[in-house]
C-alpha cells in the first residue's frame, strides 16, 4: 500500500501554509544542522500520519457527538497541515532528503501502532491522556522555535505550538465534561497521566527517526543503538529549549488541585517532567 498523506484543502484552519514565507528561509542558518534536520523531518512524519489516529479517536468518541465532530472536521485538519507545513520546510532547505520514501517507510510501521486497543477504557481518562499528549506537542514547538534564529522556522514552530495550546483547551474541556458523568477521583486521573506521560518519548518518535536514517544512509537494517542515539541527541536539543513551567502547568491541570497544594508539589514535579520526558 502507498502512503499519500492527505493535503488539508479547509478554509477555515486558523492559518494556511500559503501564510509561510519559504521563499524567504534563510538556509545558511539551518542546513548544516543536522540534529535540527532529524527533529523536523521526524516530526513532519509523525504529523502527515496524524489522520490515522484522528480516525479512530472519533470512532472511540462516536456517542459525544460534538467531541467527535471536532477531532474529524478540526483537530485532524490542523495536524495534517502541520505535517504538511514541516514536510515543505524539511524539502526547502534539504532538498537531496527523499521525504515519500521515507514517509512511505514510516507509515508502514506506524500504521500498524495506531489502535483503539491503546486508549484508557475510561473515556475521561482518555482525553485526561490527551491533555499529556498535547503538553507534549505544544512544548515541543515551543522548544524548536527556541532551538533555532532562522525567521521562517520560529514562525512556523510558533505557529503549530499555538495551534496545540488550542487543542489542549479543547481536550481539557471534553475532560472536564466527561468526568463530570464519569466522577473519576484524582488518583484515577493522576495514574492516566502519568501512564502516558512515560510514553512521551514513545515509539512514535523512534520509528519516525529509524525511517529518516534509512533514507539517510540508504540502508535498510539500521541498528537499534544509532536510532536510541540519535533520539537521545535529539532529545537533547529539546531539553536545553523545554519551557518546563509551562509544561509542569498544563501537565497539573486536570488534576483540579488547589492553589497552595500545586505550589507544594511544582518544583519536585519540575524535576521529574524534566527527567522522564528528556533523557
Amino acid at each position: 500500500m502507498t502512503a499519500t498523506p492527505a493535503t488539508p484543502e479547509r478554509d477555515d484552519l486558523p492559518w494556511s501554509v500559503s501564510d509561510i514565507d519559504y521563499a524567504s528561509i534563510d538556509a545558511e542558518k539551518v542546513r548544516n544542522n543536522r540534529t535540527l534536520f532529524y527533529l523536523l523531518a521526524a516530526a513532519s512524519f509523525i504529523e502527515s500520519g496524524s489522520d490515522t489516529y484522528a480516525g479512530n479517536l472519533a470512532i472511540y468518541y462516536a456517542h459525544v457527538p460534538e467531541a467527535a465532530t471536532w477531532l474529524a472536521r478540526h483537530w485532524e485538519s490542523e495536524e495534517l497541515q502541520h505535517g504538511f507545513a514541516l514536510r515543505r520546510y524539511v524539502e526547502h532547505v534539504w532538498p537531496e532528503f527523499d521525504w515519500p520514501r521515507g514517509y512511505q517507510r514510516f507509515f508502514d510501521e506506524y500504521s500498524q501502532t495506531c489502535s483503539i486497543d491503546n486508549f484508557e477504557r475510561s473515556h475521561a481518562l482518555e482525553m485526561a491522556a490527551r491533555c499529556v499528549v498535547e503538553t507534549g506537542t505544544a512544548t515541543y514547538y515551543r522548544a524548536l522555535e527556541q532551538a533555532s534564529d532562522e525567521p521562517v522556522l520560529r514562525d512556523l514552530t510558533r505557529r503549530i505550538a499555538n495551534d496545540e495550546v488550542r487543542h489542549y483547551k479543547h481536550f481539557f474541556r471534553y475532560f472536564n465534561a466527561l468526568n463530570g458523568q464519569e466522577r473519576i477521583g484524582r488518583a484515577r486521573v493522576l495514574g492516566a497521566l502519568a501512564r502516558r506521560l512515560l510514553e512521551i518519548k514513545n515509539e512514535d518518535a523512534e520509528i519516525a527517526l529509524r525511517n529518516v536514517l534509512r533514507v539517510e544512509r540508504n540502508q535498510e537494517d539500521v541498528p537499534e543503538q544509532d536510532v536510541r542515539a540519535l533520539n537521545s541527541q535529539c532529545s537533547a536539543v529539546v531539553r536545553r529549549n523545554l519551557p518546563l513551567e509551562m509544561t509542569v502547568k498544563m501537565l497539573l491541570r486536570p488534576l483540579h488541585l488547589h492553589a497552595g497544594l500545586e505550589r507544594f508539589i511544582r518544583r519536585p514535579l519540575v524535576a521529574a517532567v524534566s527527567r522522564v520526558m528528556l533523557y
